[in-house]
């Protein structure tokens, strides 16, 4: 409770305000806190990514796949293509129709950075649709 004192008088008057002051000044040394605590939570940790258990996905009639080599090279369907022209082979497999769903498979020694510059060749290629194809979980009984 706080007391409001005035010099002039004899009485002293309740007020009935609360001083938000100092919560205030906790929240935002608690801010300050988890600001800086975030980053440092989710930097270097080390990934173990489980085997996907989702319902299967309707494929398209006449799917077009990229593959990633152990050795970085592209094929697409059977055909193996070169990195600078992928684009033009793209454009012909799609009738240039750059909404086309690309189904990229890479092998498991293909490095993430290996497989991010495929993507990123894709999309500078203008196929931003790009499905990720993995195994399935089996279940034993």
């Amino acid at each position: 409770m706080s007391v409001r004192l005035h010099h002039g008088e004899d009485t002293l008057d309740e007020v009935h305000e609360i001083n938000v002051t100092p919560f205030i000044d906790v929240i935002l040394v608690l801010l300050i806190i988890f600001m800086v605590a975030a980053p440092l939570a989710t930097v270097d940790i080390a990934v173990d990514l489980p085997v996907s258990s989702a319902q299967q996905q309707q494929r398209p009639d006449k799917p077009l796949y990229l593959s990633v080599k152990p050795d970085l090279t592209l094929a697409l369907g059977d055909d193996v293509v070169a990195r600078d022209g992928l684009t033009g082979f793209l454009d012909r497999a799609t009738s240039n129709n750059k909404d086309t769903r690309i189904f990229l498979r890479a092998d498991k020694a293909v490095s993430y950075g290996d497989l991010m510059d495929v993507m990123n060749l894709l999309r500078a290629a203008g196929y931003l649709k790009i499905a990720l194809v993995g195994l399935e979980k089996t279940t034993t009984p």
